[in-house]
C-alpha cells in the first residue's frame, strides 16, 4: 500500500498545514504551478516527490520537473500534467494521447477547482486537487490524500483550509 498526498498550485506557498500531511504520506505528487522550488525541496526533506511544472513555473522548475509525468504506482498507471482538462474536455495537446493510451489515473491541476470524476468512456479516474496555495481566486485551499493498494485507489479524503 502506498499513501499519496496530491497537491497543486502551491504558487510558492509551503506551510505546516501542508507539511503535516506530507509527513504521513509515502509520496507527495504535485500537479504543477510550484512557484518556488523551496516548496518541493521542503517536501523532499520529508518524503518522495513526483511533480510536473506548471505555466507559472520558472526555468529552474522546468529543468527539474517535466510537463508530463507518467509512471506506475503499484499496479496503477498514473499520468500527471498541469493543464489537462477534464473527461470529455481534455486539453487539445493531450486529447489524442489520452484516447490512444489511457492511464488508470489522470491528474491535472491549473483550474484551482477540486474535482474527482470518472471518465467512463476511457475507463479512467480523473483527479484535480484544486489549489493549496494562497494566491488565486479560490476561497478554499484544497488537497487530496488517498491510498493505492495494487490496482485499487481507495480511502480518498479531501483536506480543506479556508483562505
Amino acid at each position: 500500500m502506498t499513501r499519496i498526498l496530491l497537491i497543486s498550485d502551491t504558487h510558492g506557498y509551503i506551510g505546516e498545514d501542508i507539511l503535516k500531511y506530507a509527513k504521513q504520506a509515502d509520496e507527495v505528487w504535485h500537479a504543477g504551478d510550484i512557484g518556488d522550488l523551496r516548496v518541493t525541496d521542503a517536501i523532499k526533506n520529508i518524503t518522495v516527490v513526483k511533480a510536473v511544472h506548471g505555466n507559472i513555473d520558472s526555468a529552474l522548475a522546468r529543468a527539474e520537473f517535466p510537463e508530463n509525468l507518467r509512471f506506475n504506482c503499484e499496479a496503477v498507471d498514473v499520468w500527471i500534467t498541469h493543464i489537462g482538462g477534464y473527461p470529455g474536455r481534455y486539453d487539445r495537446k493531450l486529447r489524442d494521447k489520452i484516447k490512444s493510451s489511457p492511464p488508470d489515473l489522470f491528474i491535472s491541476g491549473h483550474s484551482h477547482i477540486l474535482k474527482v470524476m470518472p471518465d467512463k468512456k476511457l475507463d479512467l479516474l480523473h483527479m484535480n486537487p484544486g489549489a493549496i496555495g494562497k494566491h488565486g481566486f479560490h476561497r478554499v485551499r484544497t488537497m487530496l490524500r488517498f491510498e493505492i493498494d495494487g490496482k485499487d485507489i481507495r480511502n480518498l479524503e479531501v483536506i480543506e483550509y479556508k483562505r
